[in-house]
C-alpha cells in the first residue's frame, strides 16, 4: 500500500484551484478581502514587523478568507434550494455573513493595533526629516 500518491494529490490541488477560482470570480466579497490581504502582505514587507505580529496576521487574513469560503458554501447550498426555499435558509446566510463580519472587524483591529505604532513612526520619521 502506498502512503503517499502524488497523483492523487496534485488532483485534490487542481480541485481545490478550481473551488477557490470560482469563489474569486463569483464572490465580489471575497475579492476585496484578497485584495486587503495583499496590502498587508505589502505593509509586513514595506515596514519589516516583527515575526510574530506577521504569523499573527497572516493568521488573520486565513481566518478572514477560509470564514468567506465557508460562507460561499451556505449561500450556494441555500440556492439549491430555490424556489422552495425554508424560512431559515435567509436566516442561515445573514447568520453566516455576520460569521464573517465579526472575523474581519476582529482582524481590522488586530491589524491596527499592530501596525498604527509603526505609522506613527513613520510619519514621526517624515515631519523630523522634513523640517
Amino acid at each position: 500500500m502506498i502512503f503517499f500518491s502524488i497523483k492523487k494529490f496534485l488532483k485534490s490541488v487542481k480541485c481545490a484551484w478550481r473551488g477557490l477560482s470560482s469563489v474569486y470570480k463569483t464572490e465580489q466579497n471575497f475579492r476585496f478581502q484578497v485584495f486587503i490581504a495583499a496590502v498587508v502582505i505589502i505593509l509586513i514587507l514595506a515596514f519589516g514587523i516583527t515575526r510574530k505580529e506577521a504569523v499573527l496576521l497572516i493568521l488573520m487574513i486565513s481566518f478572514v478568507l477560509v470564514m468567506e469560503l465557508i460562507n460561499s458554501v451556505f449561500e450556494k447550498i441555500s440556492d439549491m434550494m430555490k424556489p422552495r426555499i425554508h424560512v431559515y435558509a435567509r436566516l442561515i446566510k445573514d447568520i453566516m455573513s455576520g460569521a464573517v463580519l465579526i472575523t474581519a472587524l476582529m482582524s481590522l483591529i488586530v491589524g491596527l493595533i499592530i501596525f498604527i505604532p509603526y505609522f506613527i513612526s513613520l510619519f514621526n520619521n517624515l515631519t523630523i526629516h522634513c523640517f
